[in-house]
C-alpha cells in the first residue's frame, strides 16, 4: 500500500474488512463523504494511468489532514476549496460514465408464501411508477415474465400504467425467461421453454419485437451449465448477466461447445444495493478490465423487492454534480450491452460451465426436485403423443393447457424453489402447481393414446362378455406412480393391451399389465403379440389383490415396441390340463439365494449386509466390483452444522455410517422375466425399504426405494444426509455427468456436482464396460475415489427446519452396465429409464390402423431426442421436433416419419422458420438433416 493510499485510509478513519463493511456500516457526514469519495475515485483513476494524477491528489489530502487536525472536522468550505484544487482532474473524471440501472430483485416465494410474493410485486411496482412520474430522467428495468403475469392477473389497471412506461422507453423489460431459473437441474427442453413461453407472452403483452427480449438476467442463479450459450442463441437471447458461479473476466464472450456464444457480464460488486458514494471507486479498474469507459451500476433494494428508493435517486442526482466524479446517467441494460457490442471482438472468450456454488441445493427439498423431473417427463410424453394423435386422428391439440402446465414447471425452477432454499410455504405452493401440471399432462396423454387405440383394428382379437364386471375396473389405479390410470376397458376371456413407446428407438422390455377381475377357472393364460406369437409372461405377488370392489393381478410380459409407436398384445385362457391337487407344503428346506442373474449380468449380494459384492458382466467377462469395497451401500452422513444456510451448503462430512449393519430380508423372487431381492434397513428413527430387480436380458440393476425419513438437522449438531454409494473395480480418472442438452466430463472431486439424472465412472481407452448410475429424481452426484455417490435426502435446518420429514420418499436408482458406446446411446438409456413403455387397456373394434406401427424413427445420427410437439401457432398439421448432437461430431440425421410430409424446415427456439439451404431435405418418408457438433436443432414438419 502506497503512502497516498495510507493517508486516504486515515481520512476514511478505518480499514474496511470487506465489501459489505465498507458499503454499509460507514456513516460519514455529507461533505466528508463527498470529498473522500472523489479522492478515492481520483486515486483509482490515477492508478490505471500509471499514477499520473497523484501530484494533484496529494496536496488535497494534506489539506484535509491539516483541517482535521486543526478543526476536528471536514467542513463545506474546505471541501469546496479541495474540489477547486482537484479541478484539473475534472475533465478526465467526466470521461468515465456510471450507467445507473435500477431494478428490484424479486425472489419468487423464497421465504414467504405466494400471496406475499404477489404483494411484493404490486407494492414494488406502485413505488416505481410513482418515482417514474416524479423523476423524468429515471429509468427502471424488471425481469421475469411471471412477475408481469402477476400484475396482469391481480392488478390489470397497474399493467396499463406499466405499458405506458414501456412504450415511452422508461420501463425496460429485461425478461427473456419466465423466471430467473436454476441453470443446472432443469432439462435443456425446460430452458428452451423458459424463453419460448416468456417471449411469446411478453411480446404480445407489451407489443414488443421478440428480438428486444435479448437479455438473460440471472443475478442470483447458483451456477451456469455448459450449453447455456447454445440455448440462449437459439432463442434469440444475445446477452447474459450474472453474479455467481465464476471469478473470471467481468465482460466476456461465453462460448458453448457448439461455438455459439453470448456476451456476458459478471457483476463485480452486487446486484441488490443502496446507492452509496463509494461506487466511484470501482469505476476506473472495472472500465480497464472491460475496455469500456462505462461502468454498469445496478442498484435497488432486492430479494423481497422494493427497488430503488427516493434517497437513491436523490443521491445519484447529487453525485452527478460532483466535479471530480464520473458522469452519472440513468439508463438500461440494453444501453450497456449495446456498448459491449463495440468491443465484442476484443473480449476474452470463456468456455465451459461456470460452476459450482451452493452444492446443497442439488439435494435439498427432494419433493420439489421430484416434481420437476416428473413434470418435465410427463409433459414431454403428453405433447408428443398428442401431436401424433392430432395428425393421425384429428384430435385437438390443447396448446393453451400445455403452456399453463409448462408455466407451472418453469415457475418452480426459480433459483430458490427448485434448489430447495425455501420454506414450507414455498414447497406447498410448488407441490400444488405440480398437481395441476400432472393433471393436465396425464389427462392429455391418456386422451391421445385412447384416440390412437380407437383407430387400431382389433376386431379379430376378442369379443366382449357383458355379464362380467371387469370393464371399468381400476379407475385411477396407477396414478400414485404418476402414470396413466390402468383402468380396464375390456372383459371376457380375451383381454387386449396396447403398449406405446415414447422413444424414437425400438425397444424390447419387460412391462406390467394390470389384469382386472380375471375369473378363468384354470387361472392360467397365454400372452401373444400382434403377430400371434406367444410371449413370455410372469404373474407377480402370487396372484390377486383387491381394489375398490374389484380384484387384479400384476402380470409381466416381454414387449417389443416399434420406435415411437405401439404394439398390440392379447391375454387369453391357456389350454387347461386337469391334474389332481397335492398339498403345497414345503417338504425340504432349501438354501436361500442372494443372487440376481440373467444372460447379461450376475449380481451377488452379501447375505449379512445386502451389499453387492460381485457384479459380473458376462459378454465381456468383466468383474465390476472390488471385493474389498462392496457396492450398493446406503450411508448416513453427518455434515458439520456450525453455520447457517444449510439448505445451500454441504459442509464437511463429520461421519459416514454404513447402514447395512442390521439387514432384514423381506422378499426374494426368481421369476423368468423379473428377479428381485428385498430388504429393510432401520437407522435412527427412520426406515429404508429396498427392492432390487433384474429383468430378463437387461443390463441394469434397478433399486426401488421407499424411505420413512425422520432424521432432523440442528444447528451446532449435524445435518443428516442419506447417501447411496457405488464403488467400482476399475480406475476412474474422470467422471461423466449429463447436463442440459448434453454431457460433461469432470475430474474426480470431493464435492457434490450437478447432473440432470446420471453419472458414469468413465473407463476411457478400454473396450471393457463401465457403470452408469441413473436416477428418477436426484440431482446431486459425487465422483471421486473410483466411486459414484448420490445424495438422496438432506435434513437441512435453514431456512426450513423440517424440509424432509415423512414417509413420502420414493425413488428409483438404476445401475446400468454400459459397453463402450457413443454418448447418444448413454443418454438414450437414461431417457428410457425415465420414460418407460406405457400399457393401455384396449377393446375389440374395427379400425384403419394395423396392430403394430411406428410414427417416427431415428435411423442415423449421434443425436438425442428432446421434444416432439405441435407448433404454438396453430393452423396447419405440423410437428416440431427438437434434438441435440451429443458426441462432438458433425452428423447426418436421418428420420423416418410415417405420415407423408409436404415440406420441412428449420426453426429456432421460439419456432420462427429459418432458411438454410442444403441443411435439411425431404424425401418421403425420410428427412435428412445436417447437424453441427454439439448443436441444438429443431425442425418443423408440415404434413400433406
Amino acid at each position: 500500500m502506497t503512502g497516498l493510499d495510507t493517508k486516504l485510509l486515515h481520512l476514511i478513519g478505518y480499514i474496511p474488512n470487506g465489501y459489505w463493511d465498507e458499503k454499509i456500516t460507514r456513516k460519514p457526514s455529507y461533505w466528508t463523504e463527498r470529498i473522500i469519495a472523489q479522492l478515492v475515485f481520483a486515486r483509482e483513476m490515477s492508478k490505471v494511468n500509471d499514477n499520473e494524477f497523484d501530484s494533484v491528489i496529494e496536496p488535497v489530502v494534506s489539506l484535509l489532514e491539516h483541517e482535521l487536525k486543526e478543526e476536528g472536522a471536514i467542513t463545506k468550505k474546505i471541501v469546496l476549496e479541495a474540489e477547486a484544487m482537484l479541478a484539473p482532474l475534472g475533465e478526465p473524471a467526466k470521461k468515465y460514465r456510471i450507467l445507473s440501472v435500477a431494478h428490484a430483485h424479486i425472489d419468487m416465494n423464497w421465504k414467504w408464501p405466494w400471496h406475499e410474493t404477489v404483494s411484493v410485486v404490486l407494492d414494488t411496482f406502485k413505488t416505481m411508477l410513482k418515482l417514474l412520474e416524479e423523476y423524468p430522467d429515471f429509468r427502471f428495468s424488471q425481469s421475469q415474465g411471471a412477475i408481469y403475469h402477476i400484475v396482469e392477473k391481480y392488478d390489470p389497471e397497474m399493467l396499463e400504467e406499466i405499458k405506458t412506461r414501456v412504450a415511452e422507453g422508461r420501463w425496460e423489460v429485461t425478461a427473456s425467461h419466465w423466471v430467473e431459473a436454476d441453470k443446472n437441474m432443469p432439462s435443456g427442453e425446460s430452458l428452451v421453454r423458459q424463453i419460448l413461453y416468456n417471449k411469446r407472452y411478453l411480446s404480445s403483452l407489451f407489443n414488443l419485437d421478440m428480438d428486444q427480449l435479448s437479455l438473460d438476467f440471472e443475478p442470483d442463479t447458483f451456477g451456469h451449465s455448459l450449453h447455456v450459450p447454445e440455448i440462449l442463441s437459439g432463442g434469440g437471447v444475445n446477452y447474459y448477466y450474472h453474479c455467481r458461479g465464476s471469478e473470471g473476466p467481468l465482460l466476456y464472450r461465453w462460448e458453448a461447445p457448439s461455438g455459439q456464444s453470448v456476451i456476458a457480464y459478471r457483476e463485480p460488486t452486487w446486484y441488490s444495493d443502496y446507492v452509496q458514494a463509494i461506487i466511484g471507486a470501482y469505476v476506473p479498474d472495472i472500465c480497464r478490465q472491460t475496455g469500456l469507459d462505462t461502468y454498469l451500476y445496478v442498484y435497488g433494494v432486492g430479494d423481497h423487492g422494493g427497488g430503488p428508493t427516493r434517497r437513491d435517486l436523490e443521491r445519484l442526482l447529487d453525485m452527478r454534480e460532483w466535479p471530480v466524479y464520473p458522469t452519472i446517467e440513468f439508463g438500461t441494460y440494453g444501453q450497456y450491452f449495446k456498448l459491449a457490442e463495440t468491443v465484442a471482438e476484443q473480449l476474452p472468450v470463456v468456455r465451459g460451465e461456470q460452476n459450482v456454488v451452493f452444492t446443497g441445493c442439488y439435494t435439498s427439498q427432494t419433493r420439489i426436485k421430484k416434481a420437476n423431473r416428473l413434470g418435465e417427463a410427463a409433459l414431454n410424453e403428453a405433447e408428443a403423443f398428442r401431436a401424433v394423435a392430432g395428425t393421425e386422428t384429428g384430435v385437438h391439440y390443447p396448446a393453451p393447457s400445455y403452456e399453463q402446465a409448462w408455466r407451472n414447471v418453469l415457475f418452480n425452477q426459480f433459483h430458490d424453489i427448485l434448489p430447495g432454499s425455501g420454506i414450507v410455504e414455498t414447497r406447498e405452493h410448488a407441490m400444488g402447481l405440480f398437481q395441476e401440471t400432472m393433471a393436465i399432462a396425464v389427462a392429455g396423454k391418456k386422451k391421445a393414446l385412447e384416440r390412437l387405440a380407437e383407430t387400431i383394428d382389433t376386431s379379430a382379437l376378442a369379443q366382449s362378455d357383458h355379464n362380467e364386471i371387469a370393464e371399468g375396473a381400476g379407475v385411477g389405479f396407477g396414478m400414485k406412480r404418476f402414470s396413466i390410470s390402468q383402468v380396464e376397458r375390456g372383459s371376457g376371456k380375451v383381454r387386449i393391451a396396447h403398449v406405446f413407446n415414447p422413444s424414437w428407438q425400438a425397444r424390447e422390455e419387460v412391462v406390467e399389465w394390470i389384469l382386472w377381475d380375471w375369473k378363468s377357472p384354470g387361472r392360467s393364460f397365454v400372452v401373444k403379440d400382434a403377430d400371434g406369437a406367444e410371449t413370455p409372461h410372469q404373474v407377480m405377488d402370487q396372484g390377486y389383490h383387491h381394489y375398490w370392489g374389484h380384484d387384479y393381478m400384476r402380470v409381466l410380459f416381454k414387449a417389443q415396441v416399434p420406435a415411437f409407436g405401439y404394439n398390440t398384445y392379447t391375454l387369453s385362457e391357456a389350454e387347461f390340463v386337469y391334474a389332481p391337487a397335492f398339498p403345497s407344503d414345503s417338504r425340504l428346506e432349501k438354501t436361500k439365494s442372494y443372487r440376481l442373474e440373467n444372460d447379461v449380468l450376475c449380481a451377488e449380494f452379501d447375505p449379512l449386509t445386502a451389499a453387492v459384492v460381485s457384479l459380473y458382466h458376462k459378454p465381456s467377462g468383466s468383474e465390476l466390483i472390488d471385493s474389498n469395497r462392496p457396492a450398493g451401500m446406503f450411508r448416513l452422513i453427518k455434515e458439520n452444522a456450525d453455520q447457517d444456510m444449510s439448505a445451500w451448503i454441504i459442509a464437511e462430512y463429520m461421519s459416514i455410517e454404513n447402514l447395512h449393519g442390521q439387514v432384514k430380508w423381506t422378499e426374494a423372487s426368481a421369476g423368468g422375466l423379473r428377479q428381485s431381492l428385498g430388504y429393510e434397513l432401520n437407522f435412527g428413527l427412520s426406515l429404508l425399504k429396498v427392492v432390487v430387480t433384474l429383468d430378463e436380458g437387461s443390463n441394469a440393476l434397478i433399486y426401488h426405494v421407499e424411505c420413512d425419513w425422520q432424521e432432523v438437522g440442528k444447528r451446532g449438531d449435524n445435518v443428516p444426509q442419506l447417501n447411496f454409494n457405488w464403488p467400482v473395480s476399475y480406475s476412474c480418472s474422470e467422471y461423466q455427468y449429463d447436463v442440459p442438452f448434453g454431457t460433461i466430463v469432470r475430474q474426480p472431486i470431493q464435492q457434490d456436482m450437478p447432473a440432470c439424472s446420471w453419472i458414469r465412472g468413465a473407463r476411457d481407452g478400454s473396450d471393457l464396460p463401465s457403470i452408469q448410475v441413473v436416477t428418477d429424481s436426484k440431482y446431486g452426484f459425487r465422483g471421486v475415489d473410483d466411486a459414484m455417490a448420490v445424495s438422496l435426502i438432506r435434513s437441512s435446518f435453514d431456512p426450513d427446519p423440517y424440509p424432509e420429514q415423512g414417509n413420502h420418499h420414493q425413488f428409483t436408482l438404476g445401475i446400468i452396465v454400459q459397453q463402450p458406446m457413443p454418448n447418444e446411446q448413454r443418454i438414450a438409456a437414461a431417457d428410457h429409464f425415465m420414460h418407460p413403455l406405457t400399457v393401455l387397456s384396449g377393446t375389440a373394434h374395427g379400425g384403419s390402423r394395423p396392430l403394430k406401427d411406428s410414427f417416427l424413427e431415428l435411423l442415423e445420427g449421434t443425436v438425442a431426442y428432446s421434444a416432439l410437439k405441435q407448433p404454438e401457432e396453430q393452423g396447419e398439421a405440423a410437428w416440431i421436433i427438437r434434438l441435440y448432437e451429443t458426441d462432438g461430431l458433425a452428423t447426418k440425421v436421418k428420420l423416418k416419419v410415417k405420415r407423408e410430409a409436404s415440406r420441412v424446415c428449420l426453426v429456432d427456439g421460439i419456432e420462427n422458420e429459418r432458411e438454410e439451404k442444403g441443411i435439411i431435405a425431404l424425401d418421403n418418408p425420410f428427412i435428412e438433416l445436417e447437424v453441427k457438433p454439439y448443436q441444438t436443432a429443431a425442425i418443423k414438419i408440415v404434413f400433406a
